[in-house]
């Protein structure tokens, strides 16, 4: 991607698939776990670690969605995006940057687990990243869209997968990523969001620090949140929603959903955005999985 460690991905396919098959780009999550990415939503040629069975649990109904995803018909690409996984930056320089009173506090928190101690420093991190993105011309919604962007590239430059019929889909963080992805590159063509919608105006004094360096500084000034996922309206959108989700409020979930509705009504496509409502937390289930791998056949095959 021009700078820092090469991009690490995996590709999924069925076993003995010929041909195209349709692609999907699988954008794995924020959820302030930054050692790796992509192994957090697919299993690779390696053993899957404990930690990341255990992570599952919660967010993906226990298990690697992406290789399911690719079962049922797909190329699936998965790769690690910028502050993650193979791009993420080695722990002695975020120490480095840092302020004296972040490390100091590290330090003292420090427990004999590596990934527990560089999650914790990588959370703190990111906020100076988004600074050192400020003052060198860009934002982190920025840079990562781009990255995101030269994966999508890739995909649609392989022989087995069929160009014309290619799409997105992420949860929480990988939401956002769909949405940046699917409103500044005419590659994808259908989109599914799962826990990352909701209106501005309903984030303002309630959860201002959920994932809000991946979200483009500056936006508010021309459009809401779910303007950004309609720009490529008629291009199929599903959002998926989790009404209790802790990091937003049902009525900002309810507000987008009619703001993404009315968008659609008003080009004279409304078949083409579906919103899915799911009782429970911030998730991705496998009942969610289901109907969202449904959609996506439908729309790409």
């Amino acid at each position: 991607v021009g700078f820092g460690p090469r991009t690490h991905a995996y590709v999924l396919k069925p076993a003995k698939s010929k041909g195209t098959l349709p692609g999907i780009v699988a954008l794995h999550d924020h959820s302030d776990f930054k050692f790796y990415g992509k192994e957090k939503i697919a299993d690779g040629p390696h053993e899957t670690l404990p930690l990341l069975n255990e992570f599952r649990k919660l967010p993906y109904g226990g298990r690697a969605y992406a290789n399911a995803l690719a079962r049922e018909g797909f190329v699936v690409l998965v790769h690690d995006v910028f502050l993650w996984g193979s791009r993420r930056f080695p722990l002695e320089t975020m120490m480095e940057t840092m302020g004296s009173k972040t490390v100091t506090m590290l330090r003292t928190q420090q427990t004999s687990d590596e990934i527990e101690n560089y999650n914790n420093a990588a959370y703190f991190h990111e906020h100076w990243v988004s600074k050192y993105c400020n003052i060198l011309g860009t934002n982190m919604a920025g840079v990562v869209s781009f990255e995101d962007r030269v994966a999508l590239n890739y995909l649609l430059s392989r022989a087995d997968v069929d160009a014309e019929h290619v799409g997105c889909i992420g949860l929480s963080g990988g939401g956002n990523r769909a949405a940046l992805l699917t409103a500044t590159h005419e590659g994808i063509r259908a989109t599914t969001i799962i826990g990352l919608m909701t209106t501005y105006a309903a984030l303002l004094d309630h959860n201002m620090s959920h994932t809000w360096m991946l979200f483009p500084f500056g936006w508010a000034r021309h459009g809401d949140w779910p303007d950004i996922a309609a720009s490529r309206a008629p291009s199929p959108l599903l959002v998926q929603y989790d009404l209790e989700d802790d990091l937003f409020t049902e009525d900002g979930m309810r507000d987008a959903h009619m703001r993404l509705q009315d968008h659609y009504w008003s080009i004279g496509k409304p078949d083409a955005y579906t919103g899915q409502f799911y009782p429970g937390h911030h998730k991705f289930d496998l009942e969610m999985q289901a109907a969202a791998f449904d959609w996506l056949k439908e729309q790409l095959k």
